[in-house]
């Protein structure tokens, strides 16, 4: 029995000394090694990824441009004089659609520069922002005109057909896509019944947030919609500007920004 038991205590004092040791003294240097790991591949992953998030959108955004100033799918890109891409901020959380360039967009290449578009800075700021702020952009990249051989002559301007659309509707989601606003306001009823789709009338629809259903690109983000009347229609009928307000209200209340309007229903 004493045998028995003075084998037991070397046994006992065998582990203690060595086998318990042994794994005490390997259990933190793998934890260790498993955390350099960790803190190595969040370096090499994560770290660069968002530097190369921002660079690829403003690459991919630049690249489009460049796609769409050579663009002659329809016959807008024949006989336009300058092709307007649109502007803006592009990291914004809201975006202005319209439903393509008029005569002085056409010269300038820019959006939304005319009348219309001095309006539409008006509501910008009424709605708290600034015009560098947001994004602005049309469904149609060219200038639509009711005579294409006269471009020098005013009034010329025209809404873009549904043909011109959806040869041009691949630039506009792209845009929206690579951008991915939180927001868009269409405005007009060819922007907003060409992104709210299914839809009877722009009555039907203005003034409501809808969910954003793209047709060719996916936005990393749900993006909700609202539609109002645009600067152009508003400016003919000065009456519906009050409308248009409190559409837009509808928009800035679910972007929690009521509070940063200041203005009066008949700003502009």
């Amino acid at each position: 029995m004493q045998k028995a038991r003075n084998l037991a205590k070397e046994l006992k004092n065998y582990l203690l000394n060595e086998e318990e040791g042994f794994f005490i003294a390997k259990k933190p240097l793998k934890t260790k090694k498993a955390e350099t790991i960790t803190k190595k591949d969040t370096a090499q992953k994560i770290v660069p990824k968002v530097k190369t998030v921002v660079k690829d959108k403003a690459v991919a955004l630049s690249e489009l441009i460049e796609q769409i100033k050579k663009c002659t799918r329809c016959e807008l890109g024949k006989t336009r004089i300058k092709a307007v891409p649109g502007e803006g901020n592009i990291n914004t959380k809201l975006m202005f659609i319209g439903e393509g360039p008029g005569f002085d967009e056409d010269r300038q290449g820019r959006p939304f520069v005319g009348r219309a578009g001095q309006l539409l800075d008006k509501i910008i700021v009424a709605m708290g922002f600034k015009r560098e702020e947001v994004f602005i952009a049309n469904m149609v990249k060219c200038h639509p005109m009711k005579e294409p051989n006269n471009p020098e002559k005013h009034g010329n301007d025209r809404a873009p057909n549904q043909e011109e659309i959806a040869l041009c509707r691949r630039y506009i989601e792209e845009q929206i896509a690579l951008i991915s606003p939180d927001f868009i306001v269409a405005l007009g009823s060819v922007a907003g019944r060409s992104l709210i789709k299914d839809v009877p009338t722009f009555s039907a629809i203005r003034g409501k947030i809808y969910d954003l259903n793209l047709t060719y690109a996916t936005p990393a983000k749900p993006i909700k919609i609202l539609a109002t009347f645009h600067p152009a229609a508003l400016l003919r009928n000065p009456a519906w500007k009050k409308d248009a307000w409190a559409d837009l209200k509808v928009l800035l209340a679910a972007m929690g920004r009521e509070h940063k309007s200041q203005t009066n229903e008949k700003q502009g």
